[in-house]
């Protein structure tokens, strides 16, 4: 295994250990803060954040050369946000699936698609305009998970899957 491969599987490593303290971040600091990086409530917007957080540190480590380096990096962290929301929604609302180990392996496997993806999209980010476009991209979902965290529509996305109560009023101020 080259040298680069190996440290790009510890980042992978390292990504999924933050994402999986992630989820648990706000249950045992609850206050605003923990809030905009933690899931609040079980919904499946809200795990966007596992998989958001992670990859947008792995995407300013590892494309530091910034421009056509972490493009393919940003274009990745929203393409496998997108997929999680997606399929976080065939799964748990339109099939009613409640399987941990189905939730767990999505994260995981989504995760390493974030981590793969940036080799396929890496041609992308020699287009003109394309970086900027990937900063956009990745901003508006990070502005939109930031806004719904305070302000969830009532939408299915957005919907607590445990059953408690909306996000704002869960958030200690």
């Amino acid at each position: 295994m080259e040298k680069s491969a190996i440290k790009l599987f510890l980042c992978y490593l390292a990504a999924a250990a933050a994402g999986v303290l992630l989820h648990f971040l706000f249950a045992w600091f609850p206050c605003p803060v923990t809030a905009l990086v933690s899931p609040v409530r079980e919904s499946v917007w809200e795990h966007v954040k596992l998989l958001y957080f992670p990859l947008l540190a792995a995407a300013l480590l590892v494309g530091r050369g910034g421009g056509a380096g972490r493009t393919p990096w940003l274009l990745s962290l929203t393409a496998a946000c997108a997929i999680m929301l997606g399929t976080g929604w065939l799964y748990h609302i339109v099939l009613r699936g409640e399987s941990l180990y189905a939730d767990m392996a999505l994260y995981f496997v989504l995760l390493a698609l974030g981590f793969l993806l940036p080799r396929v999209l890496w041609p992308l980010g020699e287009w003109p305009g394309t970086d900027k476009a990937a900063v956009v991209l990745a901003a508006i979902l990070g502005a939109l998970i930031l806004w719904f965290t305070f302000f969830p529509p009532e939408a299915a996305l957005f919907a607590d899957l445990s059953g408690a109560v909306r996000t704002f009023l869960t958030i200690p101020v």
